[in-house]
């Protein structure tokens, strides 16, 4: 079996969420090894970590991503997804360590002081780490302190806020402010539910974004990678 046959095997199955040769969903690929198979296979057969990475789990990742911001798919199919991707990414783990796989660029993520919900804020951080980037999660009730410390001990890493209610998203403002003290340069992301593109703006925010695919789409472009398809 080539290198691309492999690769694409694991980019369908991450885009599927079939996670191993016992799980009998998608229809379609029961009996065939999934993601926890595949991924030792290619490593085996001598395709380098970060070909695995690109070319196989971001790929799928990304066919995914798309899929849910065109409404083809929900929730449940894009966790089913992040799992087989997390299992992909547990075998290229060593590789992280001793610089055989490159990350595309750091992510810092929180939900904003006041807020403790986090389901939006988990779903962007799987879509992005799946995509290739280091996710740095802060967690839910962060205050700007936590944000601007974040952004001091990553330097360069894109930052995004997530409020669900109206009362804790106008603490985006001095969350950004604090952050933007920290690093003038640093690149700001704010979203979800009651969150709008003008709010944003209005308060200095770089990028509002309403689903996590869009916003992986605008952190290609910052970074210069196009999107896999």
């Amino acid at each position: 079996m080539s290198d691309n046959n492999v690769l694409e095997q694991i980019a369908t199955c991450v885009e599927y969420g079939k996670l191993n040769a016992k799980m009998a969903y998608p229809p379609f690929l029961k009996g065939q090894d999934g993601v926890e198979e595949l991924v030792p296979q290619a490593l085996a057969g001598g395709a380098a970590p970060n070909d695995i990475l690109t070319h196989g789990l971001i790929v799928g990742m990304s066919r995914i991503g798309v899929k849910f911001k065109e409404n083809k798919v929900f929730v449940p199919q894009v966790l089913m997804s992040a799992k087989a991707m997390n299992i992909g990414m547990d075998f290229l783990k060593p590789y992280f360590a001793d610089g055989s796989v490159q990350r595309k660029g750091k992510f810092i993520i929180g939900t904003v002081e006041g807020d403790l919900h986090d389901i939006g804020k988990n779903l962007v951080s799987m879509m992005v780490e799946g995509n290739g980037y280091e996710v740095i999660d802060l967690g839910v009730n962060v205050p700007a302190e936590r944000f601007a410390a974040a952004a001091r001990e990553h330097p360069g890493a894109f930052i995004g806020m997530s409020a669900l209610l109206t009362t804790t998203m106008v603490n985006m403002e001095g969350i950004n402010r604090a952050i933007k003290q920290e690093d003038a340069s640093a690149v700001t992301f704010a979203g979800g539910a009651p969150v709008s593109e003008e709010f944003a703006k209005s308060i200095g925010i770089d990028y509002y974004t309403e689903e996590p695919q869009e916003l992986v789409e605008i952190l290609n472009k910052l970074t210069g990678y196009e999107r896999c398809a």
